[in-house]
């Protein structure tokens, strides 16, 4: 694959304007973090929905409460793993008995998710079209998208109530910004090396990867942000090289994953959200396999 200044131009200029959104999201406070992932999954949903439309052309004929049902339940499974400072605001609370004092997303996540589930499934029984196969696709779209996401999102909380917290401000950041700065550095890594000396496809699926950039991707993605981020994140570095050793592999799974589902659909992206890229599934594809199995990794590493 030669290497095309001009779409490598158009992708880096608009991988910029992106970063610039993403930081102002991560990193302004607890609301525009969880507004930044509720945009992000319902971005990768309605497109998840059109690829499995055209994959599957018994899904359009889902009612309505299914197909906005899925977006419900992906935003409520979110907020049942909310942070645990993200609270409803001050004046409002003000108004509710006193039983509800301090109430926040993540207890009206739990309490009202299994309720939309329950009349999405119900829609479409009084509708007269319920089949397995349609709730099945929308069911793996949860696992595929809202769980992999809501997970991702859910690190934040894991570093929030941690002891670290109290001696490195900003701890619970570090880590969610670790993973997306090394899904992106494996993607552009693999990029440029593969443009120059790849010669050997990875898989039909997406010929246009190689082995040569894929594996030159990883390695120096781990090893160079493994050795910056040693200098501020408080974690042993054998612990920074697994994480992300674990974002880089399973983000270039995940980007194969979505590949294969756009071939199965027909189409070059899945939108059209940024030039060069394409759209939130086009952009977030690593992440969603990157952020579950980072989250899991974490579990036994803390």
């Amino acid at each position: 694959m030669a290497f095309n200044f001009s779409v490598f131009k158009v992708r880096a200029l608009s991988a910029i304007v992106f970063v610039l959104i993403m930081l102002a999201g991560l990193l302004f406070d607890s609301w525009s973090y969880f507004a930044l992932f509720l945009l992000i999954q319902i971005g990768c949903l309605y497109e998840y929905q059109k690829l499995m439309r055209i994959i599957f052309p018994s899904y359009n004929q889902i009612s309505k409460m299914h197909q906005w049902g899925v977006y419900v339940v992906g935003i409520l499974m979110m907020t049942s793993l909310a942070p645990t400072d993200i609270v409803l605001p001050t004046t409002l609370l003000q108004k509710l008995p006193q039983a509800y004092q301090g109430i926040g997303l993540r207890w009206i996540g739990l309490k009202a998710m299994p309720v939309a589930l329950m009349l999405m499934m119900v829609a479409d029984v009084f509708a007269r079209k319920a089949e397995v196969k349609n709730i099945s696709i929308s069911f793996f779209g949860f696992i595929y998208i809202s769980i992999s996401l809501s997970l991702f999102y859910a690190m934040r909380d894991m570093f929030l109530n941690s002891a670290m917290s109290m001696f490195f401000p900003n701890i619970e950041l570090m880590v969610p910004i670790l993973v997306i700065v090394t899904v992106w550095v494996n993607d552009t890594m693999a990029y440029i090396v593969g443009s120059f000396i790849g010669r050997t496809p990875i898989s039909p699926i997406s010929p246009k990867k190689t082995w040569e950039g894929t594996i030159a991707g990883v390695i120096l993605s781990v090893v160079i942000l493994s050795t910056v981020a040693g200098q501020y994140i408080p974690i042993a570095t054998k612990y920074l090289y697994l994480i992300t050793f674990v974002a880089s592999v399973m983000g270039n799974l995940g980007d194969l994953f979505e590949s294969k589902l756009k071939r199965l659909a027909g189409v070059k992206d899945s939108g059209s959200m940024m030039p060069g890229h394409g759209g939130f599934l086009d952009r977030f594809d690593s992440i969603l396999f990157a952020g579950p199995f980072v989250w899991i990794l974490l579990q036994f590493i803390f």
